[in-house]
């Protein structure tokens, strides 16, 4: 169970990473690279399936970080995190890019917090499984 939650903490942490980077960086990609425009990355369609990764992925991880460590502030600082990042999509234009950086930066920093958690709690059960292996 500990590999797992890492894990998704990690991916979630990774694809809010990403999220930030190709809202800021994207737009230089394509000014230095014309051809990266055919990948067609900057429609509505990659924010969707960043979406529907990065809800499941951050939903499950922050559960089980609550259920083990019972700081249920990660849990909703998740949830306002993927509330900025829904609105991002919702809300499109120039706000989308604002709203995904900081919904971005508020997961990553939930996710790393629920991480950093579970490898230093001593009544964690992740912790306790990791010295029995």
């Amino acid at each position: 169970m500990r590999t797992i939650q890492n894990f998704t903490d990690k991916m979630a942490i990774s694809l809010s990473l990403l999220c930030a980077i190709h809202c800021l960086a994207f737009p230089l990609v394509i000014l230095l690279l014309p051809t990266v425009a055919a990948l067609q990355l900057n429609d509505e369609a990659f924010h969707l399936w960043m979406l529907m990764a990065v809800i499941p992925t951050s939903l499950y991880a922050l559960t089980m970080g609550c259920q083990q460590h019972k700081h249920y502030r990660l849990l909703a600082m998740g949830l306002v995190g993927l509330l900025f990042l829904v609105s991002a999509v919702v809300v499109g234009g120039v706000w989308e890019k604002v709203l995904t950086c900081i919904g971005a930066g508020i997961m990553a920093f939930g996710h790393y917090r629920n991480y950093r958690l579970c490898q230093h709690e001593d009544s964690c059960e992740c912790h306790a499984s990791q010295n029995d292996t």
